[in-house]
């Protein structure tokens, strides 16, 4: 039976890192979007842990006004790190503006467009600070596919992302990150309605699915199953085609 030790899981998360920045950018820096939800705080403090305090650079991105962003400022405090704040409202609108002059956008390309500016003005930091971009995903967010490819679905390195929402909770709690920071009702911040409500059924749900077998009523079964299945390109490089050259001839 699986069973999850948030201090070894903890531990080992940060040699990880530690290991990624020896083999992949020795003194270079950490650089990650700070929403001020749960996973990027703990992304967060496992970086800091990992490389200290001062090789770890937060990036706040509002789009325009963000009701929560006392958060996001408060988790910088805590841990100490340096972050700069780019508010992304005019990038946003101005791609908006310039899209729609030949191009009608749908709704869901509007949600979508928000995390990838984001991703880019973080890959902008992160080349400017001698950086490395950490991606905050987690297992169960990825599962489903509640990310936005090439948005918050990317990174140089990715922590978190074989940790539940329920580890992740266990492992803020390991490192002292205090409880309004994991324990807020997970929202995406981009339409207004909360992660589950997008989903259609509880992050606890679905962990007891992915990690106990605990199997739900039917509908959500297949639900997350049907999200899963359509999702999992998200989580696979690229298809490329591989030309083999023709064969010469006798």
């Amino acid at each position: 039976m699986y069973k999850f030790n948030a201090e070894h899981a903890t531990e080992a998360c940060i040699k990880w890192i530690q290991k990624f920045f020896e083999e992949n950018g020795k003194g270079c820096n950490a650089v990650l979007g700070i929403s001020g939800g749960k996973d990027s705080s703990v992304v967060a403090a496992l970086l800091v842990k990992a490389l200290g305090k001062d090789r770890v650079i937060g990036v706040l991105m509002p789009n325009g006004d963000q009701a929560d962003i006392s958060y996001s400022y408060e988790i910088c405090e805590i841990l100490g790190i340096k972050h700069f704040v780019v508010n992304i409202k005019e990038a946003f609108d101005g791609a908006i503006k310039a899209i729609s002059a030949s191009q009608e956008l749908t709704n869901q390309a509007i949600i979508n467009l928000a995390p990838r500016i984001r991703m880019s003005v973080l890959y902008a930091v992160s080349q400017c600070n001698n950086g490395r971009v950490a991606n905050t995903c987690n297992l169960s967010e990825d599962w489903v596919g509640y990310s936005t490819r090439y948005g918050d679905s990317v990174g140089d390195f990715a922590p978190t992302s074989c940790f539940t929402v329920e580890e992740i909770k266990l492992i803020a709690a390991y490192l002292g990150i205090p409880e309004k920071f994991y324990n807020k009702v997970p929202s995406d911040g981009l339409c207004g309605k909360t992660d589950e409500d997008n989903l259609g059924f509880t992050y606890q749900c679905l962990d007891d699915y992915i990690r106990r077998g605990i199997i739900p009523e039917p509908k959500i079964k297949e639900r997350i199953d049907y999200l899963h299945r359509i999702n999992l390109f998200k989580l696979s490089y690229m298809p490329v085609f591989e030309y083999k050259g023709e064969e010469e001839n006798e």
